[in-house]
């Protein structure tokens, strides 16, 4: 039997955990910038724009990892969804199924961006994290509200434009970290692309 040793290199650390971090840290402030609309339970939040970004800079499963321990944290105990809801309690609100949806989400969009690299392929990258995750939201929302058309119309009709133009803001700042990394040479929080 062989023993494999592994040594964590110093700048793994810097490549790999802390961008994580910095996601997850930024998924949990974004859910607490939001503006509650009266007539829907889901409030706009930057969330939406933190997925995308995560998967484009990240790629596919740094991005996973990071949605997947903003989730685990919630679930927990800590309070870090739009409405402060914590532990079970925040899978069982009307908004889980957004929530559950962010780790696919970000995961497709790294997978995407991956492969195409161009900036309409990008903003396609983060149109199929916004189709995935209201197709997560408003599945769930479906069943908390009990009508298909009334989850259309309160969690995801409100929300189309507001997350295109989250869409367009999320390439555009990866295309300007991605140019800083190029400038700077140390920056490595991005992915190289090959």
């Amino acid at each position: 039997m062989e023993l494999k040793v592994y040594t964590l290199k110093r700048n793994a650390v810097l490549d790999y955990a802390i961008p994580i971090a910095v996601f997850v840290a930024l998924m949990a402030l974004s859910s607490r910038i939001m503006i509650p609309l009266p007539f829907t339970p889901v409030p706009i939040t930057l969330q939406v724009l933190f997925v995308i970004l995560s998967g484009l800079i990240l790629g596919s499963r740094r991005a996973a990892i990071a949605q997947a321990s903003y989730l685990g944290l919630i679930l927990s105990g800590l309070p870090l969804t739009a409405y402060g809801l914590a532990g079970p309690m925040a899978f069982l609100s009307p908004t889980a199924g957004y929530l559950l949806a962010f780790l696919p989400a970000a995961f497709c969009v790294g997978l995407y961006s991956e492969k195409f690299k161009n900036n309409f392929h990008l903003f396609i990258a983060g149109i199929i994290g916004i189709i995935i995750i209201y197709l997560g939201g408003t599945s769930w929302l479906a069943i908390y509200l009990g009508d298909i058309n009334k989850a259309w119309r309160v969690g995801v009709a409100p929300f189309i434009l507001v997350d295109l133009i989250k869409a367009i803001i999320a390439v555009i700042l990866y295309r300007g970290l991605k140019g800083l990394r190029k400038q700077g040479g140390s920056n490595n929080w991005t992915r190289s692309e090959g």
